[in-house]
């Protein structure tokens, strides 16, 4: 029998040409190029989203070769870099640092209101008053701000309803221990208490002390922390012929003068008691008040949430955790004091 051929199936049925291959290839790679990228461009928007800029304001009433001032933004900064805000790569800040002035700050209240920064850094009231001038809108946490409410700064604290909140230096309950600071230190008749009437606090922290004074057979006089020469006629008006001392209540104003009104408590041989430590480090007698450097921390952590989408509004504004009492011996001795044993053994720190 003569072999079977079996006919073999045609090689172009099988193939195509090689234009309609390259063809192919290329439509196939454009699709899962598409497709790849619609996948990963949700990661994409997130990461970058994660990782926008956002722009932190800070206006604080100190020069910027002030040690305090400088010490506080430190805080605030460091703080922020702890929450993983670090300047450069996901933060920017942007300072003005004023020299106490209404018309200083105003100016740079506004100025910081034009870049339109997520949120602002108010350091005390002489900050947070021009920079709520400016704007309703922009979110604004303060350190240091003393009754933020009855200033009208918010509407109450737990509830703060507007654009600020943030962090109080005390309670005006406090105001009545410095008055027995003066008393356990140095025995005194009567006493000149400086305050800013143009606050809310300065009257608020001067009715306190009143209320107090008379269990303690203090009589009191108010001394005005306007300017510098009201300041210097007033303290040595006291100082003549009197058996008294000093109380400094808290204000940027008084914080302002702190060189002035130290001097003037040293030249007369007046004993005084401050309502912060940054006195105690020029030669303040005693100082008892809030520790301001963990206000600014705190007020960091304030910040962090707000840029994660929290409001003002819905954070309440929160009193000191941390009291500090600081002692100035050195002062003391210059004074003729004797510190008692039991004071000392209270202070935080003493300055020898």
């Amino acid at each position: 029998m003569g072999r079977i051929e079996i006919p073999q199936r045609s090689s172009a049925v099988l193939s195509f040409p090689s234009e309609a291959r390259e063809a192919l290839a290329v439509k196939r790679r454009e699709f899962i190029t598409l497709l790849g990228g619609a996948v990963a461009w949700p990661l994409v928007a997130r990461a970058q989203q994660r990782e926008r800029m956002r722009s932190v304001g800070v206006l604080t009433p100190f020069a910027a070769h002030n040690t305090e001032g400088q010490n506080r933004v430190t805080a605030f900064a460091q703080a922020l870099q702890q929450l993983g805000w670090s300047v450069g790569q996901n933060a920017r800040l942007h300072y003005r640092w004023g020299d106490g002035t209404s018309a200083t700050m105003q100016k740079y209240a506004a100025e910081l209101v034009a870049l339109a920064p997520d949120v602002i850094l108010a350091d005390s009231s002489a900050a947070l008053s021009p920079l709520l001038q400016a704007t309703q809108t922009i979110p604004i946490v303060f350190a240091i701000v003393a009754d933020p409410v009855g200033a009208g700064y918010v509407e109450t604290l737990a509830r703060p309803g507007g654009n600020a909140t943030g962090f109080t230096p005390f309670e005006y309950g406090v105001a009545g221990k410095w008055l027995e600071l003066l008393k356990e230190i140095a025995p005194r008749v009567s006493a000149a208490i400086l305050r800013d009437p143009a606050i809310a606090a300065g009257p608020g922290q001067f009715g306190a002390l009143q209320a107090v004074a008379p269990s303690l057979g203090v009589e009191l006089r108010a001394v005005n922390v306007r300017d510098a020469d009201e300041i210097e006629r007033s303290i040595a008006g006291f100082a003549q012929g009197s058996n008294g001392g000093l109380v400094v209540t808290g204000s940027a104003a008084a914080a302002a003068h702190r060189d002035l009104i130290v001097t003037l408590a040293a030249r007369h041989r007046l004993p005084a008691v401050y309502n912060a430590r940054l006195y105690g480090e020029i030669g303040g007698l005693v100082c008892y008040g809030a520790d301001f450097l963990d206000q600014f921390r705190r007020a960091a952590g304030y910040a962090d949430r707000i840029l994660k989408g929290e409001k003002p509004a819905d954070l309440p504004v929160q009193a000191p955790t941390k009291y500090e009492l600081v002692i100035n011996l050195k002062t003391a001795k210059a004074l003729g004091l004797d510190v008692p044993s039991t004071l000392l053994a209270r202070a935080d720190e003493v300055i020898e």
